[in-house]
């Protein structure tokens, strides 16, 4: 049956296990749920001094740009790294119960997705702090956020996969994300970038979710048709072939737990 024909069936299910993800992220803390509104805005004022002081970079609202990239950067890499372990922590449950194993994955998505939303109220606290309008284009925000959520998803099924056979990929998954950070302009404007440099850029997808974004909030506009595109187009990639990997290996999961 398919995935989402199946969300009704096992929605409470689902919904506990984003509820104990989510409880035990901050178990045992003194502000909980507050840091996901303090962590994204402690990073970016650390950064803010760090690139606004030495690099001068001339970028209007620089804190505001800045968070943008750091708001979504931190969803993608604390989601995926989260979702990479899934199958693996939950190996007694799998053996024992039977629900879709896409289910957990997915859950821990969804809970780090929780992080993301009080993540989007520091950033418009900063946004409205900095004087800025907050328009009907920011309306266009939902598509960018979905097709986030669903490259997310992809990517998150196609690690969860790999760690089972393969335990050492979350120590390779930091590297990566360490060099995926920096390849991405988070801190630094894309102009400073070489042309070759440009074509790289336009293979990540990243780029192209912060793009539409910090396009809707600091230009007050609608982003054009191509970046609309890329977006889409990045999150269907990564669903298709993510999910396609998970579910042809899925069977072979309870030989390596």
């Amino acid at each position: 049956m398919h995935p989402f024909l199946l969300y009704r069936r096992y929605s409470f299910l689902l919904a506990q296990l984003v509820k104990r993800d989510f409880k035990t992220k901050y178990r045992r803390s003194i502000l909980g749920v507050l840091w996901s509104l303090l962590n994204p805005l402690l990073i970016m004022v650390v950064q803010y001094l760090v690139f606004s002081t030495l690099f001068r970079f001339d970028i209007p609202n620089y804190a505001v740009y800045l968070l943008i990239g750091i708001v979504f950067f931190n969803y993608m890499s604390e989601a995926t790294s989260q979702a990479m372990t899934c199958i693996v922590q939950n190996a007694s449950l799998i053996n024992k119960v039977y629900m879709p194993k896409y289910i957990y994955p997915f859950s821990r998505v969804l809970s780090t997705g929780v992080n993301f939303i009080f993540s989007l109220i520091a950033l418009y606290l900063v946004i409205i702090s900095s004087g800025m309008t907050i328009r009907f284009s920011h309306l266009t925000l939902l598509f960018d956020f979905i097709c986030l959520f669903v490259f997310i998803c992809g990517i998150s099924f196609f690690l969860a996969t790999i760690m089972v056979f393969f335990r050492d990929t979350q120590f390779l998954y930091t590297i990566v994300i360490t060099i995926w950070t920096y390849l991405t302009p988070i801190f630094y404007p894309e102009s400073i970038l070489p042309a070759h440099m440009m074509i790289v850029m336009k293979l990540n997808p990243m780029y192209h979710f912060i793009r539409f974004a910090r396009f809707v909030i600091l230009e007050g506009g609608v982003p054009d048709p191509k970046a609309w595109f890329y977006c889409a187009l990045f999150a269907l990639l990564s669903i298709s072939l993510g999910y396609f990997i998970f579910k042809k290996a899925e069977n072979k999961f309870i030989l390596y737990l």
